[in-house]
């Protein structure tokens, strides 16, 4: 259960873990207060990371009212670790209802919410400063070049983006490359077994332009545990998505054909549902980590058994099946399958006839040809 193991984060020299610790629930004020924790309840689950060789940390200012942030900051102070820590944090999202600039992605609120982290983090740099949430309005020049003059000030050493568009993401990333603007290098977005719809442009924009993919809600808030159980009175079982906490969520024949997959490979692998999806989504291509949560240290400890095993091929393409979502269009347009039928008439990319040999030749100038 160690997380000595980092990756580089997108294409940048910043290593961290594989497993992230999501601390939305460190707290009990604003909007994630019902399964929120305090600073003492916190503190196991904080040290538990930390003494596995955990490094990423993520947090927003919009979690349960900025103590999430103050709370961390409390207990990095506390543990003398602030140099180790890769601690990241999250803009957009109002911290002042009455204040029309106290949210979005504008100058005024991103500079003011970097000040704002600082102070409750009780650091005064940030390794990672996210956009929290495509605004729809703020041009995205504006936002670079905030991101870039935060940069040269100390304030932050790297930004990035999440839950935006594909085409915003690649927008922002070729812009700050063609104006020598400090580049993105990470995208945090939702990815689990029963949430792949990402795989359709967004893995492959990260890939192509270093932009490593940090996932959040790995377990489908919950939903793959397999805590929860179908019934004529639809969901249920205990957890956020009971009650008024599942509320926007559908669950389909399609997700619990998924949960008995995952329960079927779980047993096989002598392992929970839990660790099954959570080494799904941490090995999947594009991931650079998964952000795991927890309300116990007893649970992270179980989360962190989840990089302990491997999941045989045929076991994945069991999971895989079953978690499939069929590519709408143009998406179906750009599978292997349609290629091969329509672009390159049947014939397999690669195929050669025996004997074959590739013919290399010099480029020269058309006038001495």
């Amino acid at each position: 259960m160690s997380l000595d193991q980092y990756y580089l984060l997108g294409r940048s020299g910043l290593r961290v873990s594989r497993l992230s610790l999501g601390t939305m629930n460190f707290g009990t004020g604003g909007f994630h207060a019902s399964y929120g924790k305090t600073e003492d309840e916190a503190r196991p689950i904080f040290r538990r990371y930390v003494e596995a060789g955990g490094n990423f940390i993520d947090t927003a200012d919009f979690y349960t009212a900025g103590e999430s942030e103050a709370i961390l900051g409390n207990l990095i102070a506390e543990a003398g670790v602030r140099d180790r820590m890769v601690l990241s944090t999250k803009f957009t999202n109002s911290v002042d209802p009455g204040d029309p600039n106290a949210g979005g992605n504008g100058r005024k609120h991103m500079i003011r919410a970097v000040e704002s982290s600082l102070r409750r983090l009780r650091t005064d740099y940030l390794d990672l400063f996210l956009l929290h949430t495509w605004d729809r309005i703020t041009p995205v020049e504006e936002v670079l070049r905030t991101f870039d003059d935060l940069t040269k000030a100390g304030k932050i050493r790297y930004a990035g983006l999440s839950d935006v568009p594909a085409w915003y993401a690649a927008r922002a990333q070729t812009l700050a490359e063609a104006h020598s603007l400090v580049p993105m290098i990470t995208l945090q977005l939702p990815y689990s077994l029963v949430e792949r719809t990402i795989e359709a442009e967004h893995v492959a924009a990260g890939q192509a332009l270093g932009l490593g993919i940090t996932a959040w809600s790995p377990l489908g808030s919950g939903f793959l545990t397999g805590k929860y159980r179908n019934s004529d009175k639809g969901l249920t079982g205990e957890g956020r998505l009971s009650g008024e906490g599942g509320v926007g969520y559908e669950w389909t024949d399609r997700h619990w054909a998924l949960l008995k997959t995952l329960e079927t490979v779980a047993d096989e692998l002598g392992v929970t549902m839990a660790q099954v999806a959570l080494n799904w989504v941490a090995t999947q291509p594009g991931i650079a980590s998964a952000i795991a949560g927890a309300s116990s240290a007893e649970q992270l400890g179980s989360s962190l058994a989840a990089l302990d095993f491997e999941i045989p091929g045929e076991l994945r393409a069991d999971l895989d099946a079953a978690s499939a979502v069929p590519p709408g269009k143009p998406y179906v347009m750009f599978t292997p399958e349609y290629q091969s039928w329509i672009i390159n008439a049947g014939v397999k990319l690669g195929d050669k006839p025996a004997g074959y040999h590739p013919v290399v030749r010099n480029w020269v100038p058309e006038s001495q040809r």
